[in-house]
C-alpha cells in the first residue's frame, strides 16, 4: 500500500475535469480513500506581437493567451490494482499526467 499523488496539467479545463472524474470513479468503486480533486492556479501565458512587421502604420498589436489548467487528486493506501486500472484511462492528447509514489 502506498500513497498515489495525481497532477494534471491540461490546455482545456473540460478535459481536465473529465480525467479527475474517472479517476474519482475508480477509487470509488474500489473503496480506496482518496482526497480532491484540488483545482490549482491556472497558468496564464500572454504574447503581445505588433500587427504591423515592417513598423510603419498605426501602433497596433495583437495579445495571444495560453491557459494551463492544473488539477490535484492523492489517493492514500492504493492498492496495485487501483493503480493498473487509473493508468488503463485513455487520456486525450491535451492532457499531462504525472503520477507520485510515496
Amino acid at each position: 500500500m502506498s500513497t498515489a499523488t495525481i497532477k494534471l496539467s491540461s490546455l482545456s479545463a473540460k478535459d481536465a475535469d473529465t480525467i479527475m472524474q474517472q479517476i474519482k470513479t475508480i477509487a470509488q468503486s474500489l473503496d480506496v480513500k482518496y482526497s480532491g480533486p484540488v483545482p490549482l492556479p491556472t497558468k496564464i501565458i500572454s504574447h503581445t506581437t505588433r500587427k504591423t512587421p515592417c513598423g510603419t502604420g498605426s501602433d497596433t498589436y495583437e495579445r495571444w493567451q495560453l491557459r494551463i489548467h492544473k488539477r490535484l487528486i492523492k489517493i492514500v493506501d492504493a492498492s496495485e490494482h487501483a493503480l493498473r486500472q487509473i493508468l488503463r484511462i485513455p487520456v486525450p492528447d491535451t492532457v499531462q499526467i504525472e503520477i507520485l509514489l510515496s
